[in-house]
């Protein structure tokens, strides 16, 4: 589908209308389900528990960021034709959060003939940006929201939640799958089936069993969950804690996708930056997703894990400990 043809339903996507603007392409408003408030992870609550979320000056727990990104799935369809889902990206840096009920709605700048890459945002109704990053093509993937943020950002001098973590590291691969019914762990305490019921855009893609690819595909707000669930013990790749940490920033870009509902896939994660604020340590990971036995990589998926310091008890003691009095704020 082209830009042109842009005013109703998908193949892809046919519940979905794509409207144009006066900027480019926008989706209808939705109100995403937050399926996280029993979330666990180091045997604590998370930032999508309504008392942890208060305490660190949220409103209530929090929606997870890339239930955002399938919002943004037709817009990218409706661009750049089926072809995203095997080869797009969508690379957003996280401004706002959104709680169940509020209504939120996609973006995208217009795409001239021949472009890959386009801005996008999303906003509330209020007004507020709830994000703000770019949608791209491949195979050639254009220089992405993250790919400029990253380089403009500053490495954290003197880390303390952070202290001792090491660019570079990297896990030994692991295997992960996703099934319909597979229960993805108390990071994810929810299927596959159970995200499908609820999710703003859905999709004969997703479907099991009248697939247009032949087989299921997952999602793109799902990939983050494919890679994110199976951590452990030393993936966190800080010793300090407990510490509640959001997501920041993140990027899924494939390679050579999509990424199929109850297929094995092997992951590795690689520390590729620190960086920090007045309020978070932020730890970057670039998560790598291979075929089993294979090198070439499927898809990759950049996360800023934002550390709340002041969920860190003793934080300004365990800085002053470790680069003494008057350490500067970032």
């Amino acid at each position: 589908m082209t830009i042109d043809q842009a005013a109703g339903p998908s193949v892809a996507f046919p519940d979905t209308i794509v409207s144009e603007d006066g900027e480019g392409l926008a989706g209808p408003w939705r109100a995403p389900r937050q399926m996280l408030s029993d979330q666990s992870y180091e045997d604590h609550s998370s930032i999508h528990d309504d008392e942890t979320a208060q305490k660190l000056g949220f409103k209530g727990g929090t929606i997870e960021g890339p239930t955002h990104f399938s919002q943004f799935a037709p817009l990218a369809v409706a661009a750049w034709g089926d072809r995203w889902l095997e080869a797009g990206c969508i690379s957003a840096h996280y401004r706002a959060p959104v709680y169940e009920g509020e209504e939120v709605r996609a973006h995208m700048a217009r795409v001239e003939p021949g472009h890959t890459v386009a801005e996008i945002w999303m906003e509330k109704a209020d007004g507020v940006e709830v994000l703000r990053g770019t949608c791209s093509i491949g195979p050639d993937h254009s220089e992405s929201a993250l790919d400029r943020r990253l380089a403009s950002l500053p490495a954290l001098e003197q880390p303390v939640i952070l202290e001792g973590v090491e660019i570079g590291t990297r896990t030994p691969r692991r295997k992960v799958a996703m099934g319909l019914d597979q229960h993805m762990g108390h990071l994810y305490p929810f299927t596959l089936r159970q995200k499908l019921d609820v999710i703003t855009e859905p999709s004969p893609c997703y479907d099991v069993e009248s697939s247009p690819a032949g087989r299921a595909i997952i999602p793109v707000e799902m990939v983050s969950v494919l890679l994110n669930h199976a951590w452990e013990s030393g993936d966190t790749f800080y010793r300090r804690g407990p510490v509640v940490g959001l997501f920041a920033d993140q990027e899924i870009r494939l390679l050579d996708g999509p990424l199929f509902v109850g297929e094995t896939y092997e992951i590795e994660r690689e520390v590729v930056a620190i960086t920090g604020s007045r309020r978070t340590e932020s730890l970057w990971i670039r998560t790598h997703v291979y075929r089993p036995g294979e090198d070439k990589p499927l898809a990759r998926m950049l996360l800023n894990q934002a550390l709340m310091k002041d969920s860190y008890a003793g934080y300004g003691e365990e800085q002053t400990r470790l680069y003494g009095a008057g350490v500067p704020s970032e």
